[in-house]
């Protein structure tokens, strides 16, 4: 009985998918979704015998994969031959027609700008997805692939048993946008643009992490040897009906072109109008719609002589400088940054660009009330091209690097052979201040739970706080004082303070904010020393032994060791219970020594990253794959069924957080 309803369940739930993401079309609610997958994930763990890689809850993610298998295509995966205007095109067009001698019929769809991908299926369920790679392989990342909920796990029956669908894995706008800002509130970085993040996000080896970015897919070719297609077109209506995203005819994303007229048309309305879409595109392609004439027209090795790629011209839009205003970092250098007259360019309202220094501001020769020259072309930081010199106002004046700090207004410094310019004002000029504690709390520095950005501005601006020992100098009357903070809220950043003085001396390297010192500088000083003092006695020489450390970090760490307040700074978060010794090298007490993890599914009170350094510092060893040389399965929640088969059928024991933290005397 369980097994046929695991079986109802899932074959509904693909049905609520095709309906949900490709038919646009769904006929229950995201709640009752939600308990089906449930019911199912729950029918799944009581029965692992029963486990499908291509179940709905597979789609959640939750597996760990080491490294990624270069698999070699049936079909190589060739590139298009590009062109950049309507010339290049009527050539290509009258090159091929030379040799079909047959009436134009053209296909024209858009090119999406993301990463190829060719998925492969067999008895109509999916058993492979390739990226390009060279075209000759790539790499399999069927389990990232999975996640993504618009490609199809399982195909109807009127499919061939065998089938190979190629296409594109994006980011919509709304999802890279959504990513970017996790991304900065994170640790404030973004994706420079879609297409590097989809790029990156399917090479993680988190599929559970590929799986909350939520990609998308569109199809663009068809292959089967079981199948006959006539035309490209028709092939892209009939795999739609199978389950597949396809560019539909009606939204104008691809068109059946009779005419060079046709064709050049298609390109101006797009080239125009692109920035409606719901992803980026870089141009179009243009494909001979007839299978038979594709196969009679053939290819060259790199590439189809029947299809061409045209690619649209990088976006420059004119509009006029307001100011130039100027940030402060946390470690004193001062951005100029151009406050523009708003203006649309490459999908996004663009109001602000950063000059970067003083040396650019003479470069571009910026005068005030100037009309300048925006290029976006994909990134997400807009840049200055050109000053219009043609439409400088008469008598403007040109605009001069200010000399002194716009917030504490101390006299601006720069060292020779440095761009920037630097406030040193770092003891009462509030930006730095609250750049330097914003990075303290980082979630990869200290981590301290129920203190923000906006947290830290709140406690500078009322003087509770000005360097981080103050924040494990704050009561519980000191906390009421700030908005929104009430018994529960208090409560909670109160236990994360304390919490964070478990965190190890490399974060804490790291979170004290040594200029040029990053995570993994932090990490191998703290190895190579063992512990603070060593690492403030360590002479220049010393510094330049340790490995990846080069002069700059190396006069870096003597400059800030020199500092009689640093020190000081220093010996007060020592004394507050901070670490600083490093447990890199200390094997004394080793509890989990000659056992192996696999660490799998989302933990309560630890990241999984924690999770598996804990392990590693305790003397065990992670594994990527359950085997019969692994020791435990070391689980959270939604660990995959797969894993659990696994683990029983080798005898692996399965571990839980709470298990796993009596067992190295941690408590939660």
């Amino acid at each position: 009985m369980s097994l046929d309803r695991i079986q109802g369940l899932r074959k509904s739930l693909h049905d609520h998918n095709f309906r949900y993401y490709v038919s646009d079309n769904p006929i229950i609610s995201d709640f009752e979704f939600d308990k089906l997958l449930f019911e199912l994930s729950e029918l799944e763990q009581k029965h692992p015998d029963a486990f499908d890689p291509n179940s709905p809850t597979q789609r959640v993610g939750g597996e760990i994969v080491k490294s990624f298998d270069a698999v070699v295509h049936k079909r190589p995966m060739l590139s298009l031959s590009n062109s950049y205007n309507q010339d290049e095109i009527t050539a290509f067009i009258k090159r091929c027609q030379s040799v079909s001698g047959e009436k134009l019929d053209l296909s024209v769809e858009l090119k999406y700008d993301g990463v190829a991908i060719s998925l492969c299926y067999e008895n109509r369920k999916l058993v492979r997805a390739v990226t390009r790679g060279d075209g000759v392989k790539g790499d399999d990342v069927s389990v990232n692939i999975r996640t993504i909920k618009n490609i199809p796990l399982i195909l109807p029956n009127v499919a061939p048993n065998e089938l190979e669908v190629r296409g594109e894995v994006f980011f919509t706008s709304d999802s890279f946008e959504a990513l970017n800002k996790k991304r900065f509130d994170n640790d404030g970085s973004k994706f420079a643009n879609p297409r590097n993040a989809a790029s990156g996000t399917l090479k993680l080896q988190d599929s559970f992490e590929v799986a909350s970015r939520k990609l998308s897919a569109l199809m663009y070719s068809v292959y089967s040897d079981e199948f006959d297609f006539k035309t490209h077109i028709e092939s892209l209506r009939l795999i739609r009906e199978w389950g597949f995203p396809v560019p539909s005819e009606e939204s104008g994303w691809i068109r059946s072109c009779k005419s060079v007229d046709d064709i050049f048309q298609y390109l101006s309305f797009w080239d125009t109008e692109r920035h409606s879409l719901p992803f980026a595109i870089d141009g179009a392609v243009i494909k001979f719609n007839s299978i038979w004439i594709q196969q009679k027209i053939g290819f060259t090795a790199k590439s189809p002589r029947w299809a061409i790629a045209y690619k649209f011209n990088s976006e420059k839009v004119l509009t006029r400088l307001r100011e130039v205003k100027y940030q402060i970092g946390r470690t004193g250098a001062i951005t100029p940054v151009a406050v523009l007259n708003p203006v649309w360019i490459s999908g996004t309202v663009v109001r602000r660009a950063s000059i970067h220094n003083a040396d650019q501001i003479i470069k571009l020769n910026l005068h005030e009330g100037d009309s300048v020259w925006i290029e976006k072309g994909g990134e997400i930081i807009p840049k200055i091209l050109e000053v219009e010199i043609s439409k400088r106002p008469i008598g403007s004046n040109p605009i001069k690097f200010i000399l002194n700090c716009p917030d504490c207004h101390s006299l601006l410094a720069r060292k020779e052979g440095d761009a920037q310019h630097y406030c040193l004002n770092v003891d009462t000029c509030k930006p730095q201040i609250k750049g330097r504690l914003d990075h303290f709390i980082h979630r990869k520095a200290m981590n301290i739970d129920g203190v923000g950005t906006e947290t830290i501005d709140q406690l500078v601006e009322l003087g509770l706080i000005h360097k981080p020992s103050n924040l494990y100098e704050l009561d519980e009357e000191d906390w009421f004082k700030l908005d929104k903070f009430r018994d529960k809220s208090v409560k909670n950043v109160l236990a994360g303070i304390e919490q964070s003085k478990m965190v190890s001396f490399e974060r804490v390297l790291f979170s004290i904010g040594i200029r040029h010192v990053g995570s993994t500088v932090a990490k191998k000083l703290s190895k190579h020393f063992g512990n603070i003092d060593a690492l403030i006695s360590a002479s220049e020489s010393e510094l330049l032994d340790v490995e990846d450390i080069g002069p700059m970090i190396a006069k870096s760490l003597r400059s800030y060791f020199s500092n009689e307040s640093h020190i000081s700074e220093l010996e007060k978060l020592r004394a507050i219970g901070l670490n600083f010794k490093s447990d890199l090298n200390d094997k004394s007490g080793i509890t989990l020594a000659g056992f192996s993890f696999v660490v799998s599914g989302v933990f309560e009170y630890f990241s999984r990253d924690e999770i598996k350094k804990s392990v590693e510092d305790n003397g065990g060893k992670i594994v990527s794959s359950v085997s019969s040389k692994t020791d435990y399965l070391l689980m959270g929640s939604g660990v995959g069924p797969s894993k659990i088969k696994k683990a029983d059928l080798h005898g692996v024991k399965r571990l839980t957080e709470n298990e796993f933290l009596r067992w190295i005397g941690s408590s939660k």
